[in-house]
């Protein structure tokens, strides 16, 4: 996380805490991954998987580059092990660990360099896996105000993970599976949500986007559906 836009996640720490959706624990069995297994969440962020990862197994690694996240993460999953640090640079010795994850974060460091260092702490069959939350429809969103969010993120054009990341990594077959869903909101969340994420948190004129977003979102609940998809291959 390296970039000027993904630094911009220190802006926007509590609502990335507060609007960011969880993860379904029902994710994990999905995975050949042991609970007695000792694991390292990378981009860790506030810890929304952390949590997930450190009620299932035995030792949980949290690496979080930026301090306001990784504060949060600390106080809210206690059970794990925050690192400061990138992906790119783990500051871990070889083989320390018999799984790495990365939720919602992988665009951020999916590259050669990175899939190296995650394959060097990896024990030989170690598993590696992404995961990311798609919003299913329908949504509970006004339309207006989708458009506007939809035409922010192409704005911004955020970095997109390359279709053969994983040709030059020493990692075998990939797999995936996908876990459905809901988070309920309420509008405060939503528009956490709105603030957290890069392509606005980075904006110049954030807070007028904000308040252009706040005003086209009704008072209310929202529910929303989500899908969990995870996709992960073992080390070599």
């Amino acid at each position: 996380m390296a970039s000027e836009q993904a630094r911009s996640f220190h802006r926007a720490a509590e609502e990335y805490e507060r609007g960011r959706p969880g993860w379904p624990a029902e994710v994990l069995d999905q995975l050949p991954v042991a609970d007695d297994s000792i694991v390292l969440d990378l981009g860790a962020g506030t810890g929304k998987l952390t949590r997930v990862l450190a009620d299932r197994y035995r030792r949980v690694l949290a690496l979080e580059p930026l301090d306001e996240l990784r504060a949060i993460l600390a106080e809210r999953v206690p059970a794990a092990e925050p690192l400061p640090g990138v992906a790119e640079a783990i500051p871990l010795g070889d083989e320390e660990v018999d799984a790495a994850f990365a939720a919602q974060s992988f665009h951020w460091f999916a590259n050669e360099v990175a899939l190296a260092e995650i394959a060097r702490v990896l024990r030989p069959g170690g598993v590696f896996a992404r995961l990311w939350n798609e919003a299913l429809e329908p949504s509970p969103l006004p339309e207006h105000y989708r458009r506007r969010l939809s035409d922010l993120h192409d704005e911004m054009r955020p970095s997109e993970i390359p279709d053969d990341v994983f040709d030059a990594a020493p990692f075998g077959e990939v797999a995936g599976a996908e876990v459905e869903h809901e988070q309920a909101s309420t509008r405060d969340d939503v528009l956490a949500f709105a603030a957290s994420v890069s392509w606005i948190a980075n904006r110049d004129d954030r807070d007028e986007v904000l308040a252009e977003l706040a005003a086209m979102l009704p008072e209310g609940d929202y529910v929303f559906r989500l899908r969990a998809n995870v996709e992960w291959a073992r080390r070599v």
